[in-house]
C-alpha cells in the first residue's frame, strides 16, 4: 500500500466524527500476501529503530577508533626501479643491435617474481633480519634444507601504462623500512647483472666445449676436399667441368652443321645421279656447266640458223654441225665431271659428320665423368666451407661474449631510492573509522529490517488488513499505567470521569465505539462480543471501557463477565463478585438479582461472573441465549466479556449467541498466526466479525501511529483547567 491509498483510509485523529476504520485491501491472485511491502514500511523500519542503529554504529565507530589507537603504527617506504627496455643488453654483436620486443607486461610481470625470488630476499634478510622481524620462523625442508625467503610485508608494484616498479616494505620502524627497500632494489639490480654474468660464462664454456669438436671435424671436411683435388688432377673441378661444357656445346654446333651440310650434299648427289642436266647446273660445281649450256645453245641456234641457209654439204653447214656436236661432247664431259665432284663432296660430308658425331659422343662422356665427380667435390666444398664458417662465427661469438658479459648496462636502475616515511600507512584511522561506519550501519540496518521481516505479530491496521483480509476497528494506545490510567478513575466519580475523557485511551475508545455503531448501517449491534486470541491481550480492559464509553452517551448498557474460568469484571470497578453471571447458569438466581450498578455511571449496569463453576461454563450455550434475549429489551447494547477463543468451548457458544464479535490482538505481541486461526474459527460458525481491535499500541510500531503524540500536546494544561472549571 502507498502512501496515496494510506491517506485516503479514515484517520483516528477525526475524533467523534469520524471512526477508525481500516477496509481490507484487495490482493492480487498471482502474488502472495507478504510479497507486497511499500517503501515507506523500509523508512519506518529505520525510524523505529533510529537509535538502536545509531547506537551500535557509534560504538562500532568509538571500537575502531580505540583499537586502532592501540594498534603499532606501521610505516611504508617504497623504491622506484626504471626499466628501460630500448637499451640493448649488449654492446657488440647481435645484443647491440637487438630492439625492444613488445612484450611489456609479460617482462615486468617475470622481474616482479625476480624480486621476489629468494635469490634477491635472502642477502637483504641475512643483513636486515627481516623475518625476524616479522615472528617468521625458519622452515625446513624434509632434507633439512631451509625453504625460500618470502617476507609478508614487501609489495612490488607496477603502475599502469609505465615501466617502473615500485618496491615497498612496511615496517614500525620508518627507517629499516627505507633501508630494506633499497637493499631489496640494489640486490634485485645486483641478481640480474649476475644472472646475464652466469649465462655468458655458460654460453661460452658451451662454445668452447663446441669449438674443438668442430675444428677437429673442419680439419678432417678440409683434408677430404684436398684429396679429392689430388684424384681430380685439378684444382678446381668447376672451370674443369666448364670448360668441358663449352667445348660440348662447340661440338654439338658442329655436329648440327656437319648434318645440315651432308644432307644438302646428299639432295645434290641424288639430283646429280638422276643425269638430269639442271640438277647438275643446280649443283655448287654447275657454274662451268650453265657456261657450257649457254655455248651449247648459241652453237644450235648458230646451226639452225645456218641450217636454214645452208645445205648438208655446205662447209658452214658441216662445221657449223661440228662446232654444235663439239659443245654437245663437252657439255655431256663436264656434266659426269660435275656428277663425280658432288658424290666426292658427299662422301666427305659423311666422314666429317660421323667424325663429329664420335668427338660429340667423347666430350659428352668426358662431362658426365667430370660432372659426377664435380657434385662430390661440390659437397664436401661445402662441407668444408661450412665448418670453416662455423668455426669462425662461433670463435666471434666467443669474443663477443666475453665482451658483452663485463658489461653491466643500466637497464635496470634505481630510479627513486626509498626515504624514511613520515606517517604511518597504518592503522588508517579516518579510513578504519568509515568503513566501520558504514559496515555497521549496513549491518545494523539489515539486521532492523530482517528483524521487522522475522516479526510475525500484528503491528498496524495497513498490515492486519493485507495479511488477515479483515478490518481494524479501532487501537488503543499504550498507557505508562494501564490500572490507574484505564479504570481505577471509576470511583472517583465526575471529576475523574472528566480526567480518563481528556486522556488519549478514552479518546482512543470513544473513537472505537463510533467505529462499530456508526459503521454498521445495515443492522443495529445489540450484543458485542469481545475476545481474544490468547490471555492477556487486553480483552476485559477494552470490554469495560468500550460498555462505559457508550453508557457516558446516555444509553443503557449492560456489561457481562463472561469468563467464568478468571473473571476480572468486578476488580477493575471494584465491585463485589459473590454472585453472578454463574450463578444464573445454574438457575440458583434470576441474573436481574446480580446485575450491578457502577457509581458514576447510572447507564451502566455490570453481571459479575460469580463464584467459578465447571458446571455452568456447560450450560453457558443455552443459558446465554436466555439472558442476552431478555436483556436487549431493557438495554441499547450488550457487551459480553468472553475467555480467550483458542482453547476454551464456552466462547464458541458465545460468537454463536451474539450479534457481532470483536477480536482484541495486542501489537507487536500477538502472533498473526494466533489471530488468524481465531478469525477462521468464527468464520466456519458463522459469526459476525466485527473487526480487530489492536491494544497497547505506540509509535514505535508503525508509522500509523504517529497521531498518538498529539494527544499530549493537544490536550495541555490549559485544556485542563478550562475542563476542571
Amino acid at each position: 500500500m502507498n502512501s496515496e491509498e494510506r491517506g485516503n483510509l479514515p484517520a483516528v485523529v477525526e475524533m467523534n466524527r469520524v471512526p477508525a476504520y481500516y477496509p481490507a485491501q484487495p490482493q492480487s491472485e498471482e502474488e502472495p500476501e507478504e510479497a507486497k511491502i511499500p517503501l515507506s514500511q523500509y523508512l519506518w523500519i529505520l525510524k523505529r529503530y533510529r537509535w538502536r542503529i545509531a547506537g551500535f554504529v557509534a560504538a562500532s565507530v568509538a571500537a575502531t577508533l580505540i583499537i586502532s589507537a592501540r594498534l603499532t603504527p606501521i610505516y611504508e617506504s617504497t623504491a622506484t626501479v626504471d626499466i628501460d627496455r630500448q637499451m640493448p643488453p649488449g654492446v657488440v654483436g647481435e645484443d647491440a643491435a637487438r630492439s625492444a620486443v613488445n612484450d611489456a607486461d609479460q617482462f615486468l610481470a617475470t622481474q616482479i617474481k625476480l624480486v621476489e625470488s629468494d635469490s634477491v630476499l635472502r642477502p637483504v634478510d641475512q643483513r636486515f633480519h627481516l623475518r625476524q622481524e616479522e615472528r617468521q620462523t625458519a622452515a625446513l625442508s624434509p632434507r633439512g634444507e631451509e625453504a625460500p625467503v618470502m617476507l609478508k610485508r614487501l609489495s612490488v608494484l607496477r603502475p599502469p601504462n609505465t615501466y617502473l616498479m615500485l618496491i615497498g616494505y612496511q615496517s614500525p620502524d620508518p627507517q629499516l623500512a627505507a633501508d630494506a627497500a633499497n637493499a631489496i632494489a640494489q640486490s634485485y639490480v645486483e641478481h640480474i647483472f649476475e644472472i646475464r654474468i652466469r649465462s655468458s660464462a655458460s654460453l661460452a664454456r658451451f662454445m668452447e666445449k663446441e669449438l674443438e669438436e668442430l675444428k677437429v671435424k673442419m680439419e678432417q671436411s678440409s683434408q677430404a676436399l684436398a684429396g679429392f683435388e689430388r684424384d681430380l688432377n685439378v684444382i678446381n673441378p668447376e672451370e674443369k667441368t666448364n670448360i668441358l661444357a663449352a667445348r660440348l656445346l662447340q661440338l654439338n654446333t658442329e655436329y648440327t652443321n656437319a648434318q645440315g651440310d651432308r644432307l644438302r650434299q646428299e639432295a645434290a648427289y641424288q639430283s646429280v645421279s638422276d643425269g638430269s642436266m639442271e640438277a647438275a647446273q643446280a649443283a655448287d660445281q654447275g657454274e662451268g656447266l650453265r657456261k657450257l649450256m649457254e655455248h651449247s645453245q648459241e652453237a644450235r641456234e648458230h646451226f639452225v640458223e645456218v641450217k636454214a641457209h645452208y645445205g648438208a654439204n655446205h662447209p658452214e653447214y658441216r662445221k657449223a654441225q661440228a662446232q654444235a656436236n663439239e659443245v654437245e661432247a663437252a657439255l655431256e664431259a663436264t656434266r659426269q665431271e660435275v656428277a663425280e665432284r658432288v658424290g666426292i663432296a658427299y662422301r666427305q660430308s659423311q666422314r666429317r659428320e660421323e667424325m663429329v658425331r664420335g668427338a660429340v659422343a667423347d666430350a659428352k662422356a668426358e662431362f658426365d665423368r667430370v660432372n659426377a665427380r664435380s657434385f662430390e667435390y661440390q659437397a664436401l666444398k661445402r662441407e668444408a666451407e661450412a665448418d670453416k664458417n662455423l668455426y669462425q662465427e662461433l670463435i666471434r661469438k666467443i669474443k663477443e661474449a666475453g665482451i658483452n658479459a663485463g658489461f653491466q648496462n643500466s637497464s635496470v636502475r634505481i630510479a627513486d631510492p626509498a626515504r624514511p616515511a613520515l606517517k604511518p600507512v597504518f592503522p588508517n584511522t579516518t579510513l578504519n573509522a568509515l568503513l566501520a561506519l558504514l559496515f555497521s550501519a549496513l549491518v545494523a540496518v539489515g539486521s532492523a529490517v530482517i528483524c521487522d521481516l522475522l516479526d510475525k505479530t500484528v503491528r498496524d491496521p495497513e498490515q492486519v488488513a493485507r495479511t488477515l483480509h479483515t478490518e481494524v476497528i479501532g487501537s488503543l494506545p499504550l498507557m505508562k499505567n494501564r490500572r490507574s490510567g484505564a479504570l481505577g478513575s471509576f470511583k472517583e466519580g465526575v471529576s475523574g470521569l472528566a480526567e480518563r475523557e481528556l486522556s488519549g485511551f478514552g479518546e482512543s475508545v470513544r473513537t472505537l465505539r463510533n467505529s462499530i455503531l456508526l459503521g454498521s448501517f445495515d443492522r443495529q449491534y445489540r450484543s458485542l462480543l469481545v475476545t481474544s486470541a490468547m490471555p492477556g491481550e487486553g480483552k476485559t480492559t477494552t470490554a469495560a471501557h468500550l460498555a462505559a464509553a457508550h453508557a457516558e452517551q446516555g444509553k443503557r448498557t449492560l456489561l457481562i463477565d463472561g469468563d467464568l474460568r478468571r473473571p476480572s469484571i468486578h476488580r477493575n470497578f471494584n465491585l463485589p463478585s459473590v454472585v453472578g453471571f454463574s450463578n444464573a447458569l445454574l438457575g440458583e438466581i434470576p441474573w436481574r438479582e446480580a446485575v450491578l450498578a457502577v457509581e458514576g455511571l447510572p447507564e451502566l449496569h455490570i453481571l459479575p461472573a460469580g463464584p467459578p463453576s465447571r458446571r455452568a461454563s456447560d450450560l453457558i450455550g443455552r443459558g446465554l441465549t436466555e439472558v442476552l434475549e431478555e436483556a436487549s429489551a431493557e438495554y441499547d447494547l450488550i457487551v459480553l466479556d468472553a475467555p480467550p477463543l483458542l482453547g476454551f468451548a464456552e466462547p464458541l457458544h458465545m460468537a454463536a449467541a451474539v450479534d457481532g464479535v470483536v477480536v482484541v490482538a495486542r501489537a507487536g505481541q500477538t502472533s498473526r498466526k494466533a489471530v488468524a486461526s481465531v478469525l477462521a474459527t468464527l468464520n466456519r460458525l458463522r459469526a459476525k466479525v466485527v473487526g480487530v481491535v489492536l491494544n497497547e499500541v505506540h509509535k514505535e510500531l508503525s508509522e500509523s501511529y504517529y497521531y498518538y503524540g498529539y494527544y499530549r500536546s493537544y490536550y495541555g494544561p490549559n485544556t485542563h483547567k478550562v475542563a476542571s472549571s
